[in-house]
């Protein structure tokens, strides 16, 4: 038998071998849908659920339709026939529609207007984890993830004491040691806790390093501290401000750093802020550090600014909310040298890693400061006489008393993917950001808000117009440039075929950003993301 012939009967044999194994999983489905005949949740209310005596049937089968309801969404979301959004206005939303109301009634209502309110919440919100949502960092749908989400839900423990969440609280152990080794850290070193968001990983921060400076603040106030400042670069999040201003230092004592054109902070211009405050009689205590800026998705020079720190004997904090993931990536980690250096560092999994919302990390060089900062043991929880390690009482390392699981469902992916997968998925992300950079550079209808090629996977460009295409670069362009963007954005949410995000910066007018961290984003999605811009803005 010839190769040729060979191949051809493997080929076919293969395609026996899938329709024999499609026909048998049509024929289970068919089985299980005759054997599960939905229930009438007409006439039912919440009250004849568990724990109601004798609910154990009903909860199962209400809980089997939610699922159903769940897992129809989650296998359309991947769908690309299936829209980002079905957009309506808020004052639609308000009024209702379809049988989908916001108002709450006096008594209650059936399980099965449940199921419907449960099945509509899903079909007017965002799609997320669609291959075409670009419009946020967090993006993507990851069914461990999901699954960890849902095993947390049903668990519903605190994150204060081992006594009520011993496998979490350890499980948060481990992870926290193994991201604070991926960093640089040695295994003496290093501590942390896991925040609601990179704005709160990021206030830790700066909550720290004023403690370690001047631990009088905990009690004294700040009436008895200097007029403290500190440093963050003018392309940094602005949670470095409104962290300073909750915190009672004030957004004004922030000094905003000037950046190059790619949007990296210029170490002489950090030198020279420290510099000529200490001058004007102010205290430099603290400089943040972007790795992966929100827009640019720029990197600043780590060891360069942890150098100035060290000079100054100032609080090095890097935000890693965007940029961490990369730590994962062989390829790409080295964009973070110095990151071992910093003394504190925010990392969100929820963005490149994928982990679903909420999942950020503070991750800080010096143990035992989170506890001594914001301890104030009281008895009721933290009771120094239990029978275990009272060291894994975690919850007076936070501000916060209740804190949700947000490991879980981290430690399940990571146990899923191993460190390969997250570095792989990193990779994937980052090579389609390439693709669309080299696809704008060849189109004459979009324009790059800067030539260098992207480091991180944030993608910066204008629409032009053919209106515009010949006008020179001037005031009026920028005029009607800075226009084109909201309105191909409203179009695009109308139709709800994809969703990119848009903003102005300093002098540039607004542009889109486009940003991916949903490894199922194909090269396919990027070339409809383009043509489906300059059909909506071809005639304005």
């Amino acid at each position: 038998m010839t190769g040729k012939n060979k191949s051809n009967v493997t080929t076919e044999r293969i395609t026996d071998k899938s329709a024999r194994r499609d026909k048998q999983q049509e024929d289970s489905t068919a089985v299980r849908e005759r054997k599960q005949t939905p229930a009438d949740f007409s006439s039912i209310s919440s009250k004849d659920l568990l724990p109601a005596s004798g609910g154990e049937e009903m909860t199962k089968g209400f809980l089997q339709e939610l699922v159903n309801i769940l897992l129809d969404y989650i296998c359309k979301s991947s769908q690309r026939s299936s829209k980002v959004l079905d957009f309506h206005h808020p004052h639609q939303l308000k009024e209702g529609l379809e049988g989908f109301s916001l108002d709450l009634p006096e008594q209650p209502e059936t399980l099965e207007q449940i199921l419907v309110d449960c099945r509509d919440t899903l079909k007017y919100g965002v799609n997320t984890g669609h291959p075409r949502f670009f419009n946020q960092l967090s993006s993507g749908l990851d069914v461990i993830g999901v699954a960890g989400e849902w095993l947390t839900s049903t668990a519903n423990t605190n994150m204060f004491t081992y006594e009520v969440s011993p496998v979490f609280i350890l499980m948060e152990e481990v992870l926290l040691r193994k991201m604070q080794s991926i960093v640089g850290w040695s295994d003496d070193e290093g501590d942390g806790i896991f925040c609601p968001g990179g704005t709160i990983s990021n206030l830790y921060s700066i909550l720290l390093a004023r403690f370690y400076f001047f631990p009088e603040v905990k009690t004294r106030g700040m009436s008895h501290l200097p007029q403290l400042v500190l440093f963050s670069s003018e392309h940094s999040h602005y949670s470095v401000k409104k962290s300073a201003a909750a915190l009672g230092m004030g957004s004004d004592n922030v000094i905003m750093v000037k950046c190059d054109e790619r949007g990296k902070m210029i170490p002489a211009e950090l030198e020279s802020s420290i510099v000529a405050a200490e001058e004007r009689g102010l205290v430099p205590f603290y400089v943040n550090a972007t790795a992966g800026t929100t827009v640019y998705g720029a990197f600043d020079p780590l060891n360069d600014i942890a150098d100035i720190c060290h000079r100054h004997t100032l609080w090095m904090h890097v935000d890693a909310a965007w940029g961490g993931g990369l730590l994962m990536s062989h390829r790409h980690r080295m964009k973070l040298q110095g990151i071992e250096r910093a003394w504190s560092v925010t990392w969100n999994p929820h963005k490149m890693m994928g982990s679903p919302l909420q999942c950020s990390a503070i991750l800080v060089k010096k143990r035992g400061l989170l506890q001594e900062c914001n301890e104030l043991g009281a008895e009721y929880l933290f009771q120094t006489d239990k029978h275990y390690d009272v060291s894994y009482d975690t919850g007076d390392k936070s501000i916060q008393c209740g804190r949700h699981v947000d490991v879980f469902k981290l430690w399940l992916m990571w146990k899923a993917k191993g460190s390969e997968g997250f570095g792989s998925q990193v990779n994937k992300c980052l090579e389609n950001a390439e693709y669309l950079y080299d696809r704008l550079q060849r189109r004459t209808d979009f324009e790059l808000v800067f030539k260098n090629k992207p480091e991180h996977s944030n993608i910066c460009f204008w629409y032009i117009p053919p209106s515009l295409r010949s006008l020179p670069p001037g005031a009026d362009r920028d005029t009607r440039l800075h226009q084109v963007a909201p309105r191909i954005k409203s179009r695009m949410m109308e139709k709800g075929s994809v969703l990119i995000g848009y903003q102005p910066l300093a002098t540039k007018v607004n542009f889109f950003r486009c940003v991916f961290s949903n490894p199922a984003t194909q090269q396919e999605d990027i070339d409809f993301l383009l043509e489906e811009i300059s059909r909506l803005g071809s005639d304005l």
